[in-house]
């Protein structure tokens, strides 16, 4: 809110290229980052320029900064062909006003530890204008005199502050703030994609451009996400397989995960925050607690067949329901207390925890609820099929074989 309230209350300053308000913790990547690639410098500006107008019609977005730097004002010195035909050249033109100006170095004495120089320039009255780009006189390599607004043409320039470049092309990144009140920076890059490519592109031939900034932190972390996610996926597949000795009840233990992520969002919606990375951090390591109702629920009920083995599915799993109801109840509810304190925290500090808290607290809430109808139904569809197959390909009566061959 103050970030915002300032941001409302500040006029434009004169003579500030870029000025930008952001409220965070710490200072990390812009929220939005387009990088232009351009061989050709002027095209490059007109391309980020158009790009930082599009990203400041959307709502929420603030403090849009196309990279166009004007640079610091310069004056630009141009040989003339009348300095060329008295034997000067731009390097020796140059060294001579620097002279003048800076001094040159007549002397050098040894002080005790220290060196002195003594440098000899014109008086500082003379050099506190521009005037004396009027009045200097240049040498000339016969031993002439001659102007230097005879010598030398003079224009104003600018020169870059800084310039970057990428596989030999010039770079530029256009930047802007979100205000995550009102807008998400993730949305915005959604809409801004198509855009790009059907307006800004076919006016910039030439022109590729990439996401960066936070955006680009998300992708690559995803990226490392999704493929250690995956190996663990796989790990918890086969400790439960090699206990279970099958390869179907540890698909019926982790159906529960899924249901953990609509837990998770649900969550998210109902307290106002939005998806972030820390939110799917906590979904990672919802995925192994969520499996532990559904575990206990699927044991239950095999070791009840395994001590009945004239019993039905059904009674195995309405047994197994009765006997790890509240074990499974009070263990999700404890967990959502525990992490409580957490969720509803308004503190700075543990702000950006919450959404990791949110995503374990009513990810396994939600699970809770939904395993002790949804598996209950799986293992009662998995026997149902088994009962099915056997049907079918009933097994073959060994005994009998054995007695019609003697």
């Amino acid at each position: 809110e103050l970030t915002a309230a300032w941001s409302r209350h500040v006029s434009a300053v004169p003579g500030v290229e870029a000025m930008s308000f952001r409220d965070g913790f710490g200072e990390g990547d812009k929220p939005l980052a387009v990088r232009l690639i351009h061989r050709d410098r002027e095209a490059l500006d007109n391309a980020a320029n158009a790009v930082a107008d599009m990203l400041g019609g959307y709502d929420g977005v603030r403090g849009v900064d196309s990279g166009v730097a004007t640079g610091k004002p310069q004056l630009d010195f141009t040989l003339t062909d009348e300095g060329r035909a008295a034997g000067l050249t731009p390097a020796a033109a140059a060294r001579q006003g620097r002279d003048a100006i800076h001094g040159a170095e007549a002397l050098r004495q040894q002080r005790g530890r220290d060196e002195l120089r003594v440098m000899v320039r014109l008086p500082r009255a003379e050099r506190q204008s521009l005037g004396v780009l009027d009045t200097l006189i240049l040498r000339t390599p016969a031993g002439g005199q001659m102007p230097l607004s005879e010598a030398i043409s003079v224009s104003p320039g600018r020169a870059r502050t800084s310039i970057s470049r990428m596989n030999g092309q010039r770079v530029l990144e256009v930047t802007g703030e979100v205000d995550t009140n009102v807008t998400n920076a993730n949305a915005i890059v959604a809409d801004l994609a198509p855009r790009m490519s059907t307006e800004i592109l076919p006016q910039h031939p030439g022109l590729t451009w990439t996401f960066e900034g936070e955006y680009r932190d998300q992708m690559d972390t995803f990226e490392d996400l999704g493929t250690g996610y995956a190996l663990a996926m796989l790990v918890i597949f086969g400790l439960l397989a090699i206990p279970f000795g099958s390869y179907v009840q540890p698909l019926i233990v982790m159906s529960a995960i899924p249901f953990g992520f609509i837990g998770a969002l649900v969550g998210h919606i109902l307290l106002g925050y939005n998806l972030n990375i820390i939110t799917m951090f906590g979904v990672v390591a919802l995925s192994g607690v969520v499996v532990n109702d559904s575990l206990v629920l699927v044991v239950t009920a095999n070791r009840w067949r395994e001590r009945n083995p004239e019993g039905s599915a059904f009674d195995a799993m309405l047994n197994a329901g009765r006997r790890r109801f509240r074990p499974i109840l009070l263990t999700s509810i404890t967990t959502f207390c525990g992490l409580s304190p957490m969720i509803f925290e308004t503190s700075v500090q543990a702000k950006f925890l919450v959404p990791m808290a949110i995503s374990i607290g009513f990810g396994i809430l939600f699970a809770t609820f939904v395993i002790l109808l949804i598996v209950p139904s799986l293992y009662l569809v998995v026997e149902d099929l088994r009962s099915i197959v056997r049907r079918i390909n009933p097994p073959e009566d060994h005994t009998a074989a054995s007695d019609s061959s003697q």
